[in-house]
């Protein structure tokens, strides 16, 4: 076979798929990731916590299996420096122990119960197969999925969990979980987020807000941790000062029954070069009423839901 010259090889356009294939090369996992949260985000919710018991194995498969773009968990740490994954700073609402999970050892933690609670509080999507649940650790998470799956890391209540960020990052660099685009940290701790990031700066982090009605004036909403001023007084200055060290922006929308974010609020933050995630939206008509408003991904806990309207 004659070898054409290579000008005539440009010209015939038969390097196109190697410049393609290059150009997609120049794209590094983390980028991608960043590059994806423009788009519409799928977060299961503690997994497909509407379905199974929450932070359960179950519920992360469940997820998993469906297809959803994040598993959304906590983590927090046991009194023996183990990182688990689980929402409450007590133990007794979703398992048969009592008291403050920090106060216990792994070993401790994994002789509870976490899944026979759901059974009994939701009859119609009860299974044997929960009970008798175990608490996991973040590693047998990621042993679980690995780089199958994104994770959607909350650095729970890091005041009552010293050491916890350190122990977040040692654990996302020994998986390759931040270079590999695998991902995101979020808190409602500022504090908590640039310790993070002062740990590793390639992190991509989230920060979380939770508007709600000034006790001294209950027509002014304020947000919990004073991160930001309320919805209707925030700024592009604002919104900067978030977007300095974080990707985006996960909020409420509603409180007490009241919307308290609008369509506005969303499309200023946008164009702070902050996506807006949404939680916990459970109901299809409010899925809806949001994806209207151009929110780039919700957080629910029944991504089955969603996936239903996004595909």
């Amino acid at each position: 076979m004659q070898r054409l010259p290579l000008a005539t090889a440009v010209s015939l356009g038969l390097f196109a798929g190697a410049a393609a294939t290059h150009t997609m090369a120049d794209t590094t996992p983390l980028e991608q990731q960043l590059k994806d949260l423009q788009s519409f985000q799928v977060i299961a919710h503690r997994g497909a916590s509407g379905h199974a018991p929450e932070s359960t194995m179950a519920a992360y498969e469940l997820a998993h299996e469906w297809g959803v773009d994040y598993l959304e968990l906590d983590v927090q740490i046991t009194s023996d420096g183990e990182l688990v994954v689980f929402h409450d700073d007590t133990i007794e609402r979703t398992s048969d122990g009592e008291g403050e999970i920090n106060d216990y050892t792994l070993e401790e933690l994994k002789a509870l119960d976490t899944g026979t609670w759901f059974n009994e509080e939701n009859p119609d999507s009860a299974d044997t197969a929960f009970e008798g649940a175990q608490m996991l650790t973040l590693d047998e998470l990621f042993d679980r999925f690995g780089h199958d799956a994104r994770y959607y890391i909350e650095t729970k209540s890091p005041q009552l969990n010293p050491g916890l960020e350190e122990a977040l990052v040692e654990t996302l660099e020994e998986y390759d979980m931040i270079e590999s685009g695998r991902v995101l940290v979020q808190s409602f701790e500022q504090d908590s987020l640039l310790k993070v990031q002062e740990l590793n700066d390639d992190v991509p982090l989230i920060q979380l807000v939770w508007y709600y009605p000034s006790e001294e004036d209950d027509s002014k909403l304020v947000e919990w941790t004073d991160v930001t001023p309320g919805p209707a007084e925030m700024t592009d200055e604002d919104f900067q000062e978030v977007a300095d060290y974080a990707v985006g922006i996960g909020t409420n929308f509603i409180y007490d029954g009241e919307e308290i974010i609008d369509a506005d609020f969303v499309k200023q933050a946008q164009e702070n070069d902050l996506p807006v995630h949404v939680y916990t939206v459970n109901e299809t008509e409010e899925m809806e009423r949001l994806m209207g408003w151009g929110v780039n991904g919700l957080f629910t806990n029944y991504p089955d839901r969603l996936l239903e309207l996004v595909e």
